[in-house]
């Protein structure tokens, strides 16, 4: 097994070179008064020893790390990735790098994950909680005792003074389930998530508005809440739904991936989509253009989500803990594909 090097320090440099470490630091820094000999020779010998500043240090002495502290609930699928693209692009160009952490939808992992964040001095954290956090909070407390700024974003705990950058949920389920009823689906049923996260229930909440609206039922047995937001769990949703209600003719998904494990079992049960049965889902996953049918989707502007955060993240840190803006949602867009196309095709088939 290959033994792993000792860095050479600043010290260990001075004392290669017979300087005082100060001397060392000034030359490094180009600093005017050390001649420019002393300084070439530092950094002939630098090179040699292969010395590298602790650049986390120097910003601390001089009281910025310069690090922005990401905590996602995990990195599978688009939605996330997207999301830390977002907030590259923008903490780069702000001069911060960014640390990410993924709590893997468990609590004890996303306090820890906080510990650490704050243990690497972070000048703020960005933050989408678990689906286990709820209702814990004390380690969201810890960060805001330590005066750090915290935004959330996509998944918000109950947290008085919270700020957050959200979609608007609500209004994308209900242009979701609206575009269903106005291609002829009258039982419409719904693939939710866990109800305590506000991104699921807001979503069931706009499906619930839209079938009011236009008249519809809101059935409590076409509701099916998803024990996982996976793709076998969406397969057995789709089988419990259509034992409930062989007639239902759409169904509307609040996450993508069991979505797609529903469309499968719709094919496997012989179901035409969407001629016999239309559906639409969150959110623009790579993928979801790839299906047979393509999938109608709500895109959750991902990208522009993270850098939001950061743009939010740089205002609380210019105006100072007492600055409390309210959350900041970004619109929704349907985008409509085959999927959900129940008028255009030719007539249904008796199942």
């Amino acid at each position: 097994m290959a033994i792993k090097k000792q860095q050479t320090s600043l010290r260990d440099l001075a004392q290669h070179l017979g300087l005082s470490a100060s001397t060392v630091s000034r030359a490094l820094a180009d600093h005017a008064d050390i001649s420019e000999a002393t300084k070439e020779r530092v950094r002939v010998v630098a090179r040699e020893l292969h010395y590298r500043p602790n650049q986390l240090a120097a910003a601390l002495r001089k009281g910025h790390s310069q690090m922005l502290g990401v905590i996602v609930p995990h990195i599978k699928g688009y939605f996330f990735p997207a999301v830390m693209n977002g907030i590259e692009k923008v903490a780069t160009r702000e001069g911060f790098n960014v640390m990410m952490c993924q709590s893997n939808e468990d609590l004890r992992r996303e306090q820890r994950n906080v510990e650490a964040l704050l243990a690497a001095q972070v000048e703020g954290i960005l933050m989408s909680v678990s689906a286990t956090t709820h209702p814990e909070t004390a380690h969201f407390e810890q960060v805001r005792q330590q005066g750090i700024p915290l935004v959330f974003f996509d998944r918000v705990p109950e947290l008085p003074q919270s700020m957050a950058v959200i979609l608007d949920d609500f209004q994308g389920a209900y242009q979701a389930v609206r575009h269903l009823i106005e291609q002829g689906c009258q039982r419409i049923g719904h693939l939710g998530g866990p109800q305590h996260l506000n991104t699921s229930r807001n979503r069931f909440l706009g499906y619930q508005a839209a079938l009011e609206a236009h008249g519809l039922p809101a059935v409590p047995e076409w509701v099916y809440s998803l024990p996982a937001l996976t793709h076998d769990a969406g397969r057995l949703a789709m089988q419990h739904l259509l034992a409930v209600e062989p007639q239902l003719d759409a169904v509307f998904g609040a996450y993508a991936i069991p979505s797609v494990g529903a469309l499968e079992v719709l094919r496997e049960k012989a179901c035409r989509v969407p001629q016999d049965v239309a559906l639409a889902c969150f959110s623009n996953e790579p993928f979801s253009t790839m299906t047979q049918p393509r999938l109608t989707v709500v895109d959750q502007r991902a990208e522009q989500m993270g850098e939001t955060a950061v743009r939010l993240f740089l205002q609380l840190l210019k105006r100072g803990p007492t600055y409390a803006p309210p959350h900041l949602i970004l619109k929704p867009e349907l985008i409509i594909r085959d999927s959900s196309l129940h008028l255009s095709r030719e007539g249904r088939i008796a199942r």
